[in-house]
């Protein structure tokens, strides 16, 4: 593994295996094989769980950290993971048109990375799956989007996740009254403040 390759997943793995466990209660609550990881950065830890992910960043250290698969493979078998995982990395702005087929990936993964619902929807089979976390708006950009319903919620104790599947009526209430609209939440670069604060939520493309 190049230096380069270790010190960029050192830093991002700060939280040892935090990132897999959340991974892997994800993939234990869906079906999906294929995955699209719009602002990844050199987050590989969906490919520990996933068979074949498909990463996207503009960062400039991204195409170097990505070209050591040797580097990768190894932080993803070291990690438990298989060593034929299938992974490929795009260096492209995820809201630009990507040269991926429509409908063609299980899961959509949205963590801290603007609002990758908007652009990338169409990647995602009907009846995948949207990770989202709540920062940055996009749970709130998901809750508008006639694709998507509420599926799951992801809630975190002790370093541990799972996903809730169960009372999902009582989540995505604001805690003020607002109309959440695309102009808003733009507006805004930031989500809705909700009653319930799971870690992520889970949505279904149903259309």
């Amino acid at each position: 593994m190049k230096t380069t390759t270790r010190k960029l997943w050192a830093d991002q793995n700060r939280h040892d295996g935090d990132r897999m466990r959340l991974f892997a209660a994800v993939g234990e609550a869906t079906d999906a094989e294929t995955v699209l990881y719009p602002g990844s950065f050199v987050d590989v830890a969906p490919s520990i769980v996933f068979p074949s992910v498909t990463y996207v960043d503009t960062d400039r250290r991204t195409p170097g950290f990505f070209a050591d698969k040797d580097g990768i493979v190894e932080i993803i078998t070291s990690s438990g993971g298989p060593a034929d995982a299938d992974f490929q990395f795009i260096h492209s702005d995820y809201q630009e048109p990507l040269d991926l087929p429509a409908r063609s990936f299980d899961l959509l993964v949205s963590l801290y990375a603007g609002f990758v619902s908007e652009f990338c929807t169409d990647y995602l089979k009907i009846g995948g799956r949207l990770l989202v976390a709540p920062s940055h708006g996009d749970v709130a950009m998901a809750s508008i989007d006639s694709r998507y319903e509420l599926s799951g919620v992801v809630v975190a104790r002790n370093g541990d996740y799972r996903v809730r599947t169960e009372s999902l009526e009582t989540y995505l209430e604001p805690k003020s009254p607002v109309e959440i609209t695309q102009a808003m939440l733009h507006e805004r670069g930031r989500g809705v403040a909700y009653t319930k604060s799971p870690f992520a939520y889970l949505f279904s493309r149903v259309r």
